[in-house]
């Protein structure tokens, strides 16, 4: 039984993140282990609502009431039980996720402090890990069916061990020299170290999980040659086309980069799959536009890669520091003020301002970009932004990083050749079944949803293992935990 006055007890507190001095110098995670007392007392927070809210801000549907009552109570063997039947990984989600569910907690009406559900999360796995717990669960038999999965991201891998573990022999294909998408090289070292990812694929690869890297399907193997090999396809291979600022004068000089390039090296050189980054912050003035997860991501590696300076820029205005209930009414998603860890490291932020030119020397070098206040505005469901007159001003830059967001899933021959077309997202529409208009071809992730969060891609990801099984004739029923037209709570 959940403690009902918890709540009442104790205030939502996190564990210290380590010393912004001391982790500069390293890449290793920002947060420490909680202690057992710290993760008890705030998993007690939790009074078991009547109507979990909770449940609806997270598209898996995790149980989150059942095991913060468990960790409050000691049991975290059972914990992780109850994580894990809805959750594949949570030692991804408990670290990436920016937490919707806590958004929905209600304890987070009317500004109140909502129960910490992720760090509760990640404390569960944590110990769920260095207990041994996270063993193999490989299939009793198997179905003589097979599943091609392209694509290493938390949607493909969590597809991938439904299936397998439904007894489908699976193969899944990363065009990358190393597995796990954009958990790999995406995300940086202090939000995800990559030892979490190599353990999960161990449990994988235990279950009957084959996986072939270097695959760049479309190009160094043909689609024939895969729907050839594979009674079904799962197509899981993210939103990787990067929004670019074209029109904005200046856009050719050397020394402006989409955020990915950036990224992606920088990730590289940290795994020692290479001696160093062609783009690296070291030394330099650095601008960062855009106001997002990527954005503080950069804002984090050019700190560690010791940037003379760090200026962040946002065409949006200063969001408020609570949530607006007139605007985005509880239990949405709020729109207010985002501190991550990055942020405390150093760096300016501007709002309400965008790039109007980037200016250069005589060599093609960048050396400033020219800013000015802005207006943003809505028409007809389009974005319109408006420069305000005379509020022009010019700043120093080496290196501009544009961390604009993303254009859905890239063009290319897998597309082509399977007859695929890109929606107005940028993503690939499918069936009620997830699958697309390519027989026994489905869709999952942010392929198909556009670039969104690791929560719905796991979903997805479990979702059309779940469709994909049934399309296989396999007995019973996998967890199906969002259909393809899902969308976030909305007002």
């Amino acid at each position: 039984m959940p403690d009902p006055n918890g709540f009442l007890r104790y205030e939502r507190r996190l564990p210290a993140r380590r010393p912004v001095p001391v982790r500069l110098q390293d890449w290793r995670e920002v947060y420490p282990p909680a202690s057992d007392e710290l993760v008890r007392e705030q998993a007690s927070r939790c009074m078991d609502c009547g109507i979990p809210f909770c449940h609806d801000g997270c598209p898996l549907g995790n149980r989150i009431p059942d095991w913060n009552d468990l960790v409050r109570s000691g049991d975290w063997e059972f914990a992780i039980e109850a994580l894990h039947a809805t959750n594949n990984f949570p030692e991804f989600t408990g670290r990436l996720c920016p937490a919707p569910c806590e958004a929905a907690c209600v304890l987070s009406i009317a500004g109140g402090q909502a129960v910490t559900i992720k760090q509760v999360e990640v404390e569960i796995i944590n110990r769920a890990v260095a207990a041994g717990r996270v063993t193999p669960r490989p299939a009793p038999e198997r179905s003589g069916k097979s599943v091609g999965v392209v694509g290493s991201g938390p949607a493909g891998l969590a597809a991938a061990q439904q299936l397998a573990r439904a007894g489908h022999d699976v193969t899944v294909y990363e065009r990358d020299d190393a597995l796990g998408g954009l958990l790999r090289y995406g995300i940086p070292d202090f939000k995800l170290e990559k030892e979490h990812i190599d353990k999960r694929l161990e449990q994988l690869r235990a279950e009957g999980v084959r996986f072939k890297t270097g695959v760049n399907v479309g190009v160094t193997v043909s689609v024939e040659e895969l729907r050839a090999s594979h009674d079904a396809l799962l197509l899981a291979c993210g939103a990787l086309a990067g929004r670019d600022t074209p029109q904005t004068p200046g856009r050719e000089l050397r020394g402006i980069h989409l955020a990915m390039e950036h990224l992606v090296e920088s990730n590289r050189v940290v795994a020692g799959r290479q001696p160093s980054a062609s783009i690296s912050a070291e030394g330099k003035h650095v601008v960062i536009i855009g106001g997002g997860d990527t954005a503080a991501d950069c804002l984090g590696v050019t700190h560690r890669q010791g940037a003379r300076s760090v200026l962040q820029l946002d065409q949006y205005p200063l969001p408020p520091d609570e949530r607006d209930e007139s605007r985005d009414p509880w239990p949405t998603w709020p729109w207010i003020l985002r501190n991550y860890p990055a942020h405390e490291e150093g760096g300016e932020r501007a709002f309400a301002v965008a790039v109007t030119s980037f200016e250069g020397d005589a060599e093609g070098n960048l050396t400033a970009v020219r800013i000015a206040e802005v207006q943003v505005s809505r028409l007809d469901g389009r974005r319109t932004v408006s420069v305000v007159e005379g509020t022009e001003r010019e700043y120093p830059a080496d290196l501009v990083l544009l961390a604009i967001g993303f254009e859905g899933t890239e063009e290319g021959p897998l597309l082509a050749n399977l007859g695929l077309t890109r929606n107005r997202r940028g993503g690939i529409d499918t069936g009620s079944d997830w699958q697309s208009s390519a027989p026994g071809v489905f869709i999952a992730g942010d392929m198909h949803r556009g670039a969104s969060l690791i929560v719905w891609a796991i979903a997805e990801g479990r979702a059309a293992a779940a469709s994909i099984h049934a399309y296989l004739g396999g007995d019973g029923t996998l967890p199906s935990p969002v259909d393809p037209s899902a969308v976030a709570l909305s007002a």
